[in-house]
């Protein structure tokens, strides 16, 4: 950007359709299945895992008997989740969930957060302090397709977001109480990151923070600002370019799926809200989409 030059106007846009009202405590990690047509998402801390079909309206829940942190497509059919401490696999038909593969036992305040598969069909899975999110007792690993956990990067403070750029050169993450979203170089081939710089800063101590993130196909980055009510669109170099506004304060992640990857679905959560905060927001725990104007990619399966 030329030195003296304004700083480009956001674009602010139309108010997101609410498709599925839900009173999920904690509505997090949508991921749609391109070969179903569908978007499963999870609602964390009411240890559930949702099938919608938005051309039916019809949610499926399938109910667990754990906190249930992420969720992403197999391959070889089923769906992979993490719980607060282990990697799973989970068979939607029966609901049956076999762990097989834990982390951080030595960390007992710790819990799994958010996780991504990248195009390898390696899955990403970062973690932080439950008690105290504020401190960088998070980590991240790589789940190979071989079921065992790699630590890439420890001192994270409280994972939250995470995805690649399409040319796969660069990773994004989170975390969210530093407020700020990180860019690493990126060697799909060795699933390596490395140079850490700073891509954005969001809210501050007290107020918003960057939640779930997404990135569409022209490498934009969608970053949801839970207790700020809104999604926003950076360019690669970091600059705003969209801005979503919401009816409730606490979205919590988002993903582009539909026939052309060209809707912006969006979790919520109503957690830790009073009961005169849901009445005056009382959408929170639903899912929200909108044609943003822009596509996405289709989400990778998971190989393992």
């Amino acid at each position: 950007m030329v030195e003296g030059m304004a700083s480009p106007e956001p674009l602010h846009l139309s108010d997101p359709d609410c498709v599925l009202r839900s009173r999920a405590t904690c509505g997090e990690s949508p991921m749609w299945s391109t070969a179903e047509g569908v978007l499963y998402w999870t609602d964390n801390v009411g240890r559930c895992v949702h099938r919608f079909d938005p051309r039916t309206g019809r949610d499926e829940e399938i109910r667990l008997d754990e906190d249930v942190m992420d969720v992403v497509v197999r391959r070889d059919g089923g769906l992979l989740v993490v719980t607060a401490k282990a990697f799973a696999r989970l068979e939607p038909a029966s609901g049956g969930l076999r762990p097989f593969a834990e982390v951080e036992r030595d960390r007992p305040d710790n819990r799994f957060n958010d996780g991504k598969v990248d195009r390898r069909g390696r899955y990403w899975a970062g973690s932080m302090d439950g008690r105290h999110w504020d401190r960088p007792g998070g980590a991240l690993y790589r789940l190979d397709q071989d079921g065992a956990p790699v630590l890439v990067r420890d001192g994270v403070v409280c994972a939250n977001g995470l995805g690649w750029s399409p040319d796969d050169r660069t990773f994004y993450l989170g975390e969210s109480f530093r407020h700020a979203i990180f860019a690493y170089d990126f060697d799909a081939d060795d699933g390596a990151i490395s140079n850490r710089r700073l891509f954005v800063e969001v809210g501050e101590p007290g107020g918003a923070f960057p939640d779930g993130l997404t990135v569409d196909a022209e490498g934009g980055v969608w970053s949801v600002h839970n207790a700020g009510g809104k999604v926003v669109r950076y360019d690669a170099d970091g600059t705003a370019t969209h801005v979503i506004e919401l009816p409730v304060p606490h979205p919590t992640s988002c993903i582009f799926g539909g026939r052309d990857l060209t809707t912006l679905y969006i979790t919520t959560a109503r957690q830790g809200m009073r009961e005169a905060q849901i009445s005056r927001h009382p959408l929170s725990g639903s899912v929200f989409a909108i044609d943003p104007g822009i596509g996405g990619l289709p989400e990778p399966l998971f190989t393992g």
